[in-house]
């Protein structure tokens, strides 16, 4: 009976364990260089492109998404060096008709997806 109990206890720390890395792994994918490594090795097609009209009046919900918080200058910039990093990602974007100079913000979803957000 002891030994099940142990065996239980192992199996539940464990998981509890590997739970906390990817939860951890998932704050860190939106983070400045989680999404700057992100958009310099992201190969898929699944991605949207928002628009963002003001970031400043995010009380107004026609104005600008809530789930995008408003990136600094140094970090809109370090975007979309990472895309220009990408030239298959430019080129995909190039082909949806949207200018990397535009984009303010993207996001990864968890699956694995990502939002460009432009102005």
């Amino acid at each position: 009976m002891n030994r099940i109990v142990t065996v239980t206890l192992a199996a539940a720390l464990s998981s509890v364990a590997f739970a906390g890395v990817s939860r951890a792994e998932s704050l860190g994918m939106n983070s400045a260089q989680g999404i700057e490594q992100t958009l310099r090795t992201f190969q898929g097609n699944d991605f949207d492109v928002e628009q963002v009209h003001n970031w400043h009046n995010l009380d107004d919900e026609t104005t600008g998404p809530r789930s995008a918080p408003e990136r600094s200058g140094a970090a809109i910039r370090g975007i979309q060096a990472s895309i220009d990093a990408n030239r298959s990602l430019v080129h995909r974007l190039n082909n949806e008709g949207v200018d990397v100079r535009n984009i303010v913000n993207a996001e990864q979803a968890a699956d694995g997806s990502l939002t460009f957000y432009v102005r």
